[in-house]
Protein backbone atom coordinates (compact mmCIF):
# COMPACT_ATOMS: atom_id res chain seq x y z
CA UNK A 1 0.00 0.00 0.00
CA UNK A 2 1.33 3.41 -0.96
CA UNK A 3 2.31 5.57 2.00
CA UNK A 4 1.20 9.19 2.16
CA UNK A 5 3.59 11.97 2.96
CA UNK A 6 1.69 15.25 2.90
CA UNK A 7 3.85 17.55 4.98
CA UNK A 8 2.56 20.92 6.16
CA UNK A 9 4.31 23.51 8.32
CA UNK A 10 2.05 25.68 10.49
CA UNK A 11 2.86 28.80 12.46
CA UNK A 12 1.29 30.82 15.28
CA UNK A 13 2.25 34.47 15.65
CA UNK A 14 2.20 36.40 18.92
CA UNK A 15 2.73 40.13 19.40
CA UNK A 16 1.65 43.20 21.34
CA UNK A 17 -0.76 45.50 19.54
CA UNK A 18 -0.72 49.28 19.50
CA UNK A 19 -3.92 51.17 18.72
CA UNK A 20 -2.55 52.25 15.35
CA UNK A 21 -3.64 50.14 12.37
CA UNK A 22 -0.61 50.77 10.11
CA UNK A 23 1.79 49.89 12.93
CA UNK A 24 0.00 46.62 13.66
CA UNK A 25 -0.22 45.67 10.00
CA UNK A 26 3.50 46.27 9.66
CA UNK A 27 4.18 44.04 12.67
CA UNK A 28 1.90 41.30 11.34
CA UNK A 29 3.57 41.41 7.93
CA UNK A 30 7.05 41.31 9.46
CA UNK A 31 6.17 38.24 11.50
CA UNK A 32 4.40 36.53 8.58
CA UNK A 33 7.60 36.99 6.58
CA UNK A 34 9.63 35.59 9.48
CA UNK A 35 7.36 32.54 9.66
CA UNK A 36 7.64 32.05 5.90
CA UNK A 37 11.42 32.21 6.21
CA UNK A 38 11.18 29.32 8.69
CA UNK A 39 9.22 27.29 6.15
CA UNK A 40 5.65 27.95 7.27
CA UNK A 41 2.79 27.16 4.88
CA UNK A 42 -0.20 28.25 7.01
CA UNK A 43 0.32 31.20 9.36
CA UNK A 44 -2.12 32.31 12.07
CA UNK A 45 -2.32 35.93 13.21
CA UNK A 46 -4.13 36.75 16.45
CA UNK A 47 -7.73 37.97 16.80
CA UNK A 48 -8.62 41.60 15.87
CA UNK A 49 -4.95 42.45 15.39
CA UNK A 50 -5.59 45.79 13.65
CA UNK A 51 -5.80 47.61 17.00
CA UNK A 52 -6.40 47.35 20.70
CA UNK A 53 -8.97 44.86 21.92
CA UNK A 54 -11.66 47.52 22.10
CA UNK A 55 -14.36 45.31 23.67
CA UNK A 56 -13.22 46.31 27.17
CA UNK A 57 -15.59 49.27 26.80
CA UNK A 58 -19.06 49.94 25.41
CA UNK A 59 -18.38 52.97 23.23
CA UNK A 60 -20.38 54.22 20.30
CA UNK A 61 -17.30 55.59 18.54
CA UNK A 62 -15.65 52.16 18.42
CA UNK A 63 -18.17 51.01 15.81
CA UNK A 64 -16.22 53.20 13.39
CA UNK A 65 -13.47 50.56 13.53
CA UNK A 66 -15.69 48.17 11.55
CA UNK A 67 -15.42 47.89 7.76
CA UNK A 68 -17.29 45.87 5.13
CA UNK A 69 -15.89 42.53 4.07
CA UNK A 70 -15.76 43.42 0.39
CA UNK A 71 -12.67 45.47 -0.50
CA UNK A 72 -11.50 45.46 3.12
CA UNK A 73 -8.05 47.13 3.03
CA UNK A 74 -6.42 44.75 5.52
CA UNK A 75 -7.74 41.67 3.75
CA UNK A 76 -6.54 43.03 0.40
CA UNK A 77 -3.08 43.68 1.84
CA UNK A 78 -2.93 40.17 3.28
CA UNK A 79 -4.07 38.72 -0.05
CA UNK A 80 -1.11 40.38 -1.73
CA UNK A 81 1.24 39.09 0.98
CA UNK A 82 -0.16 35.55 0.82
CA UNK A 83 0.25 35.49 -2.96
CA UNK A 84 3.79 36.86 -2.80
CA UNK A 85 4.93 34.29 -0.23
CA UNK A 86 2.72 31.38 -1.23
CA UNK A 87 1.22 31.00 2.26
CA UNK A 88 -2.28 30.60 3.70
CA UNK A 89 -3.42 33.42 6.01
CA UNK A 90 -6.60 33.49 8.13
CA UNK A 91 -7.28 37.23 8.62
CA UNK A 92 -9.32 38.41 11.63
CA UNK A 93 -11.28 41.67 11.33
CA UNK A 94 -14.25 43.68 12.67
CA UNK A 95 -16.91 43.35 9.97
CA UNK A 96 -19.72 45.76 9.15
CA UNK A 97 -22.53 44.14 7.15
CA UNK A 98 -25.23 46.77 6.57
CA UNK A 99 -26.73 47.22 10.06
CA UNK A 100 -25.06 44.12 11.51
CA UNK A 101 -21.55 43.72 12.90
CA UNK A 102 -19.49 40.57 13.24
CA UNK A 103 -16.19 39.33 14.62
CA UNK A 104 -15.01 37.64 11.44
CA UNK A 105 -12.10 35.92 9.73
CA UNK A 106 -11.37 35.69 6.01
CA UNK A 107 -9.37 32.70 4.81
CA UNK A 108 -6.75 33.64 2.22
CA UNK A 109 -5.25 30.82 0.16
CA UNK A 110 -1.63 30.60 -0.96
CA UNK A 111 -2.39 32.21 -4.34
CA UNK A 112 -4.13 35.18 -2.72
CA UNK A 113 -7.64 33.87 -3.33
CA UNK A 114 -10.20 34.70 -0.64
CA UNK A 115 -11.77 31.32 0.16
CA UNK A 116 -14.59 32.73 2.25
CA UNK A 117 -15.70 34.06 5.59
CA UNK A 118 -16.34 32.67 9.07
CA UNK A 119 -18.23 34.76 11.63
CA UNK A 120 -17.65 34.11 15.33
CA UNK A 121 -20.48 31.97 16.68
CA UNK A 122 -20.09 32.25 20.46
CA UNK A 123 -20.05 35.86 21.67
CA UNK A 124 -18.81 36.42 25.24
CA UNK A 125 -20.15 39.05 27.62
CA UNK A 126 -18.32 39.79 30.84
CA UNK A 127 -16.11 42.41 32.51
CA UNK A 128 -13.42 43.40 30.04
CA UNK A 129 -14.84 41.18 27.28
CA UNK A 130 -18.09 42.94 26.37
CA UNK A 131 -18.39 41.57 22.85
CA UNK A 132 -22.19 41.32 22.80
CA UNK A 133 -22.30 45.11 22.62
CA UNK A 134 -20.46 45.04 19.28
CA UNK A 135 -21.01 41.70 17.57
CA UNK A 136 -24.05 39.88 16.27
CA UNK A 137 -23.87 36.09 16.76
CA UNK A 138 -22.22 34.62 13.68
CA UNK A 139 -24.56 33.17 11.07
CA UNK A 140 -22.11 31.23 8.89
CA UNK A 141 -22.07 28.06 10.95
CA UNK A 142 -18.83 26.18 11.48
CA UNK A 143 -16.95 25.82 8.22
CA UNK A 144 -13.88 24.20 6.73
CA UNK A 145 -11.77 25.57 3.90
CA UNK A 146 -9.84 23.61 1.29
CA UNK A 147 -6.49 25.38 1.05
CA UNK A 148 -3.43 24.51 -1.00
CA UNK A 149 -1.90 22.75 2.00
CA UNK A 150 -4.90 20.98 3.46
CA UNK A 151 -8.45 21.35 4.71
CA UNK A 152 -8.59 23.65 7.72
CA UNK A 153 -11.17 24.71 10.28
CA UNK A 154 -10.99 28.22 11.70
CA UNK A 155 -12.94 29.53 14.68
CA UNK A 156 -12.40 32.54 16.94
CA UNK A 157 -11.42 32.92 20.62
CA UNK A 158 -14.51 32.13 22.77
CA UNK A 159 -15.42 29.46 20.19
CA UNK A 160 -12.33 27.58 21.37
CA UNK A 161 -13.96 26.71 24.69
CA UNK A 162 -16.72 24.68 23.02
CA UNK A 163 -16.01 21.05 22.06
CA UNK A 164 -19.04 21.11 19.76
CA UNK A 165 -17.34 23.69 17.51
CA UNK A 166 -14.15 21.66 17.18
CA UNK A 167 -16.09 18.45 16.54
CA UNK A 168 -18.30 20.14 13.94
CA UNK A 169 -15.24 21.26 11.98
CA UNK A 170 -13.57 17.86 12.32
CA UNK A 171 -16.73 16.12 11.09
CA UNK A 172 -16.58 18.29 7.98
CA UNK A 173 -13.04 17.08 7.31
CA UNK A 174 -10.87 19.71 9.00
CA UNK A 175 -7.30 18.40 9.15
CA UNK A 176 -5.99 21.23 11.35
CA UNK A 177 -7.89 23.60 13.68
CA UNK A 178 -6.95 27.28 14.00
CA UNK A 179 -8.07 29.70 16.73
CA UNK A 180 -7.08 33.39 16.61
CA UNK A 181 -7.47 34.71 20.15
CA UNK A 182 -7.46 37.73 22.48
CA UNK A 183 -7.48 36.64 26.12
CA UNK A 184 -5.72 37.77 29.26
CA UNK A 185 -6.35 39.03 32.75
CA UNK A 186 -9.83 39.56 34.20
CA UNK A 187 -10.45 43.19 35.21
CA UNK A 188 -12.87 42.15 37.98
CA UNK A 189 -10.54 39.58 39.57
CA UNK A 190 -6.77 40.00 39.54
CA UNK A 191 -6.36 36.52 41.02
CA UNK A 192 -8.10 34.75 38.14
CA UNK A 193 -5.66 33.33 35.60
CA UNK A 194 -7.25 31.15 32.93
CA UNK A 195 -4.18 30.42 30.81
CA UNK A 196 -3.68 26.77 31.81
CA UNK A 197 -7.40 26.02 31.63
CA UNK A 198 -7.53 27.74 28.23
CA UNK A 199 -4.69 25.65 26.90
CA UNK A 200 -5.91 22.33 28.30
CA UNK A 201 -9.37 22.75 26.78
CA UNK A 202 -7.87 23.13 23.32
CA UNK A 203 -5.44 20.28 23.86
CA UNK A 204 -8.55 18.22 24.48
CA UNK A 205 -10.03 19.29 21.13
CA UNK A 206 -6.86 18.21 19.37
CA UNK A 207 -6.73 14.86 21.13
CA UNK A 208 -10.45 14.09 20.89
CA UNK A 209 -10.51 14.79 17.15
CA UNK A 210 -6.98 13.56 16.37
CA UNK A 211 -6.03 16.79 14.58
CA UNK A 212 -3.28 19.36 15.16
CA UNK A 213 -4.42 22.68 16.62
CA UNK A 214 -2.93 26.18 16.40
CA UNK A 215 -3.81 29.00 18.84
CA UNK A 216 -2.49 32.55 18.45
CA UNK A 217 -2.95 35.06 21.30
CA UNK A 218 -1.71 38.61 21.85
CA UNK A 219 0.55 39.94 24.59
CA UNK A 220 0.95 43.32 26.31
CA UNK A 221 -1.11 45.63 28.52
CA UNK A 222 -3.95 47.52 26.86
CA UNK A 223 -5.78 50.38 28.61
CA UNK A 224 -9.15 51.57 27.31
CA UNK A 225 -11.19 54.57 28.44
CA UNK A 226 -14.65 53.34 29.42
CA UNK A 227 -17.84 54.99 30.61
CA UNK A 228 -16.73 54.18 34.17
CA UNK A 229 -13.06 55.19 33.91
CA UNK A 230 -10.14 53.14 32.66
CA UNK A 231 -10.13 49.40 32.07
CA UNK A 232 -7.02 47.37 31.41
CA UNK A 233 -6.20 43.84 30.38
CA UNK A 234 -2.77 42.25 30.34
CA UNK A 235 -2.93 39.68 27.56
CA UNK A 236 -1.12 36.50 28.49
CA UNK A 237 0.12 35.18 25.17
CA UNK A 238 1.02 31.52 25.64
CA UNK A 239 0.25 30.89 21.98
CA UNK A 240 0.84 27.25 21.15
CA UNK A 241 0.65 24.45 18.63
CA UNK A 242 -0.67 21.05 19.68
CA UNK A 243 -0.23 17.76 17.89
CA UNK A 244 -2.97 15.22 17.12
CA UNK A 245 -2.90 13.59 20.56
CA UNK A 246 -3.10 16.97 22.29
CA UNK A 247 0.63 17.15 22.98
CA UNK A 248 2.21 20.62 23.00
CA UNK A 249 4.83 20.77 20.25
CA UNK A 250 5.55 24.53 20.33
CA UNK A 251 4.67 27.21 22.88
CA UNK A 252 5.34 30.88 23.60
CA UNK A 253 5.61 32.63 26.94
CA UNK A 254 3.37 35.40 28.31
CA UNK A 255 5.59 38.39 27.50
CA UNK A 256 7.57 38.02 24.29
CA UNK A 257 6.82 38.33 20.61
CA UNK A 258 6.95 34.89 19.02
CA UNK A 259 6.86 32.97 15.76
CA UNK A 260 6.00 29.35 16.53
CA UNK A 261 6.59 26.61 13.96
CA UNK A 262 5.58 22.95 13.75
CA UNK A 263 5.50 20.40 10.95
CA UNK A 264 2.92 17.64 10.49
CA UNK A 265 2.35 14.83 8.02
CA UNK A 266 -1.38 15.09 7.30
CA UNK A 267 -1.57 11.71 5.60
CA UNK A 268 0.05 9.98 8.57
CA UNK A 269 -2.35 11.76 10.93
CA UNK A 270 -5.31 10.82 8.74
CA UNK A 271 -4.38 7.16 9.05
CA UNK A 272 -4.04 7.52 12.82
CA UNK A 273 -7.43 9.25 13.01
CA UNK A 274 -9.07 6.47 11.00
CA UNK A 275 -7.64 3.55 12.93
CA UNK A 276 -8.13 5.14 16.36
CA UNK A 277 -11.89 4.79 15.87
CA UNK A 278 -13.20 7.94 17.55
CA UNK A 279 -15.20 8.79 14.44
CA UNK A 280 -16.07 5.18 13.56
CA UNK A 281 -17.63 4.59 16.97
CA UNK A 282 -19.58 7.82 17.28
CA UNK A 283 -23.30 7.47 18.07
CA UNK A 284 -25.06 10.53 16.61
CA UNK A 285 -28.42 8.88 17.34
CA UNK A 286 -27.68 9.26 21.06
CA UNK A 287 -26.56 12.87 20.94
CA UNK A 288 -29.94 14.61 20.56
CA UNK A 289 -29.51 16.05 24.04
CA UNK A 290 -26.79 18.28 22.54
CA UNK A 291 -29.52 20.12 20.61
CA UNK A 292 -31.07 21.35 23.86
CA UNK A 293 -29.98 24.10 26.24
CA UNK A 294 -31.02 22.41 29.48
CA UNK A 295 -30.05 18.80 28.77
CA UNK A 296 -33.63 17.60 28.57
CA UNK A 297 -34.49 14.70 26.30
CA UNK A 298 -35.93 15.65 22.96
CA UNK A 299 -39.15 13.98 21.90
CA UNK A 300 -38.79 10.98 19.62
Amino acid sequence: MEKGNRQVVVSALQFACTDDVPTNLATAERLVRAAHAKGANIILIQELFEGYYFCQAQREDFFRRAKPYNDHPTIKRMQELAKELGVVLPVSFFEEANSAHYNSVAIIDADGTDLGLYRKSHIPDGPGYQEKFYFNPGDTGFKVFQTKFGKIGVAICWDQWFPEAARAMALQGAEILFYPTAIGSEPQDEGLDSREHWQRVMQGHAGANVVPLVASNRIGKEIIETEHGKSQITFYGNSFIAGPTGEIVAAANDKDEAVLIAQFDLDKIKSKRSCWGVFRDRRPDLYKVLLTSDGSKTSS
